[in-house]
């Protein structure tokens, strides 16, 4: 409303333990000649038929490549000539009763949902280059509550999964370690925190308000670096184990992506490159116009790729009438909207 938009639906990203990603094949025969845009369908629909619970849904099927007999690694096969067509595709699935509350709060509001949208594939619209998903790249979107993971290669994605352990958890074990509320725990990690001890000034003094109207008592921020950091290894860590797990740890010439507002944290690319021993970047928002110095920062990647995403599955009449609005007549209450509730 204070955009001064008129918003009937949107795009809604979605995360948590309970997301799962795994790879499958779907096959059919060439109805034709050459492989048609039907047979594609087909191929992919072939490969949803899977043996999925009852109490989880599909919410992607994503293809990776394509097989025309026996010639793989076939991007676009339409217009080839063949018998028999593959499609590997990654399917992403999550637990019903999740999108099934997404579903619900959103029509409180009044807002119908256009698609439910995995956040780690919202965010590589939005940070990842073509070039980075060509050559193989791990993006590493840490959030508060879950790191989301997706493995890029061949420019497609290869691999997905949640670890249930993000930014929050390190702001629960500087309450605990400095006695200080979870509030300013998290405004000492934002302020002073770093996750790789080299880079910690030696001697620099903090002051930490204390718990029930206490006197404020003086840390050095060496002792908070000794709290943050075996946290920030270990989100790191588990990452590692799920890019191992998806097989392509040696092919990931563009290293690693970290977004997400833990990734603003000092330090942290520099323990990633440790950990991964890949080169490692913060990865910010590109390819938008107007906002970008509102948006340009990895806590806004999951929320600038929706609306990417979302750019792409509408029509071309459609978007110019959303720039016009949105862009020509009311960026500067889109400005202010960002600045006061972010």
């Amino acid at each position: 409303h204070m955009s001064g938009c008129e918003i009937s639906s949107v795009h809604v990203g979605i995360a948590g333990g309970h997301i799962k990603g795994q790879n499958s094949l779907g096959i059919v025969a060439v109805k034709g000649r050459e492989v048609d845009d039907d047979d594609v369908q087909r191929a992919i629909e072939a490969s949803r038929a899977i043996a999925i619970p009852l109490d989880r849904e599909i919410l992607h099927t994503l293809p990776q490549n394509y097989v025309v007999d026996d010639q793989n690694g076939i991007r676009d096969p339409i217009g080839m000539s063949g018998v028999r067509l593959e499609a590997k595709v990654h399917i992403v699935t999550g637990a019903s009763a999740s999108v099934q509350n997404i579903v619900k709060s959103v029509n409180r509001v009044g807002l119908d949902i256009d698609d439910i949208v995995l956040e780690q594939l919202a965010s590589s619209e939005a940070v990842l280059s073509t070039d980075e998903k060509d050559l193989g790249v791990v993006l590493l979107d840490i959030g508060g509550g879950t790191t989301d993971i997706a493995v890029f290669s061949d420019g497609s994605i290869k691999h997905t999964a949640v670890i249930p352990v993000g930014g929050n958890f390190i702001t629960s074990d500087i309450a605990t370690g400095l006695r200080t509320p979870l509030t300013e725990a998290e405004k000492i990690k934002l302020k002073y925190g770093c996750a790789f001890s080299p880079m910690i000034p030696k001697n620099e003094i903090i002051e930490v308000p204390s718990v029930g109207g206490r006197e404020p008592r003086e840390v050095t921020r060496q002792i908070l670096g000794r709290i943050i950091e075996p946290r920030a290894e270990e989100i790191l860590n588990m990452s590692y184990k799920e890019v191992i797990k998806s097989g392509y740890e040696d092919i990931l010439a563009a290293g690693v992506v970290l977004t997400g507002g833990t990734s603003i944290m000092a330090g942290i690319t520099e323990l990633a490159e440790h950990v991964f021993n890949m080169p490692v970047r913060r990865g910010c928002p590109t390819g938008i116009g107007g906002l970008t110095d509102v948006v340009n920062s990895p806590m806004y990647a999951t929320g600038v790729g929706l609306v990417i995403y979302g750019s792409k599955n509408v029509s071309k009449e459609d978007l110019k009438r959303f720039e016009m609005n949105v862009f020509g007549k009311t960026l500067h209450n889109i400005k202010k909207w960002f600045l006061e509730f972010f």
